[in-house]
């Protein structure tokens, strides 16, 4: 009997170790997965592949006008106070190969508008720094969730290594963190007839 038992153990610990290797091949894949793309969280919306760098690109189409559209997201490198699970990001929102929107989601919700707009639109007040460049913008305070960005800020983006969007929010002022190198600029001169530029105020 005592022969049996150890007879097995051999088998038994071949088995666990089979299961392990199984279990880390799972998870690698499941990690190369996550860095190589995002489960999109809109019906209709394919999921997210890489476009370069931190960047993501989704696709879908339009149901009632048949139009192409593409979303480009980049997603901070810090969260904010309020929320350790989501991170401030930067969406591009493109239709039949042009851009419609940009706009920069805290992921909190903002404080009231402290500005008009030039057509007396309610605006957010936010300082931005693209690579060595600072300067200070209104942007379209958009229900209380995100910010409607400039189409000059989002082209600086696009061609800086380092760029930051400080704002006031409940917990004071915060600065969202973006590292938007790696983008790669055909897919978005493409699908959104955007091209970077050298970082600067206007």
């Amino acid at each position: 009997m005592n022969a049996s038992r150890l007879s097995l153990k051999p088998a038994g610990s071949a088995r666990i170790v089979r299961t392990a290797l199984l279990l880390f091949v799972c998870a690698a894949a499941t990690l190369a997965c996550a860095q190589n793309g995002a489960m999109s969280p809109y019906q209709g919306e394919q999921d997210g592949v890489s476009a370069g760098g931190g960047w993501l690109e989704f696709r879908s189409t339009d149901k009632m006008t048949g139009a192409n559209k593409v979303r480009f997201e980049l997603q901070s490198n810090n969260y904010f106070k309020e929320d350790s699970e989501f991170k401030p990001r930067v969406s591009l929102y493109c239709s039949n190969g042009k851009l419609k929107l940009a706009d920069f989601n805290p992921g909190v919700r903002l404080l009231p508008p402290n500005r008009p707009g030039w057509w007396g639109q309610p605006q957010l007040e936010v300082q931005v720094r693209a690579d060595d460049v600072n300067y200070f913008k209104g942007w379209n305070w958009m229900r209380g969730h995100f910010l409607s960005m400039d189409k000059g800020t989002v082209r600086g983006m696009m061609g800086a290594q380092i760029f930051n969007i400080a704002l006031p929010t409940r917990s004071g002022r915060q600065i969202a963190e973006f590292s938007p190198a790696g983008l790669d600029f055909d897919r978005v001169r493409k699908a959104c007839d955007l091209t970077p530029k050298k970082p600067s105020k206007d």
